[in-house]
């Protein structure tokens, strides 16, 4: 059984994905749910975790609306305002118009300019509601993030935390080392998971397989199968691989882990962590 910890959907005339523009052409399109579900089907996916692409809370309330029309979308990673002085309402209400799909909040902190904004007690209200509803925090961040990120973690030891893309690393210019000491402080914190997902748009555009395998191999070394999850990030994995590809890639790389291991990176990983049902699993 393979599920696809992350993905996304957009609409471009809902107007709130500022991040999105012409410039990046080959996303600058509606992608929706039919676009998504033959891909998903030939490559045997049985489900997905439908992730925030636009810090609004309409946009949360629209990926919800996609979950209750697509059985496959078995869960919704959302968006809310994290630092406003309702953040615990907020939190509650996306939760309670979620029909059970609403499993983690993201900010988008790689677009936030202050560099210390998680750390911010404004904050604590919002992670410590989070951590008592049972979910979790998603963390987009580059690898200059990390040490805050870190520190953030500790103070939450009940919060499950999962790191998006292994934080970006900087794949294209080879600069690991940095990267691998802040990636090991955070993953031995247990409550912590990394998604196996974004390495490829981080990578020169003529990428080999070689380029991805230290930073590939680190993430799997210091979280172990048990708290790796793939996903393809699709769409945006279109700006340099297709879903195949990636996924073959990331099997290719868990060759040496037993059938159970590897059941665990590519769907149970992400069932534990974000409480997700799956019909026949």
């Amino acid at each position: 059984m393979i599920i696809d910890s992350h993905q996304h959907f957009w609409k471009l005339s809902r107007g709130d994905y500022h991040w999105l523009t012409s410039e990046l052409a080959p996303l600058y399109r509606d992608y929706g749910p039919a676009d998504l579900e033959p891909i998903l089907k030939s490559n045997g996916v049985v489900g997905t975790v439908l992730v925030q692409a636009a810090a609004t809370e309409a946009e949360s309330d629209y990926m919800m609306e996609l979950a209750a029309e697509n059985s496959f979308i078995l869960g919704v990673v959302g968006w809310v305002e994290m630092s406003a002085p309702d953040s615990s309402e907020r939190i509650k209400g996306l939760l309670s118009r979620s029909h059970g799909k609403l499993k983690a909040i993201r900010p988008m902190i790689q677009e936030i300019e202050d560099p210390n904004w998680i750390l911010s007690p404004d904050l604590d209200h919002a992670f410590q509601t989070l951590a008592d509803l049972g979910l979790c925090f998603e963390a987009l961040v580059f690898p200059k993030h990390l040490p805050n990120l870190n520190k953030r973690i500790a103070k939450h030891p009940g919060l499950r935390v999962v790191i998006d893309h292994g934080a970006k690393p900087e794949i294209a210019s080879g600069e690991i080392q940095s990267w691998a000491d802040d990636m090991a402080q955070i993953a031995s914190k247990p409550n912590t998971y990394c998604k196996m997902s974004g390495l490829v748009t981080e990578a020169d555009e003529d990428w080999q397989v070689d380029d991805l395998a230290p930073f590939v191999i680190t993430i799997l070394r210091l979280f172990g199968p048990e708290r790796v999850m793939w996903g393809s990030d699709w769409p945006v994995l279109s700006l340099a691989s297709d879903y195949s590809t990636w996924l073959r890639t990331a099997e290719s790389f868990c060759e040496q882990f037993s059938t159970a291991e590897r059941d665990r990176i590519f769907s149970g990983t992400a069932v534990s962590t974000y409480g997700l049902e799956v019909a026949h699993a």
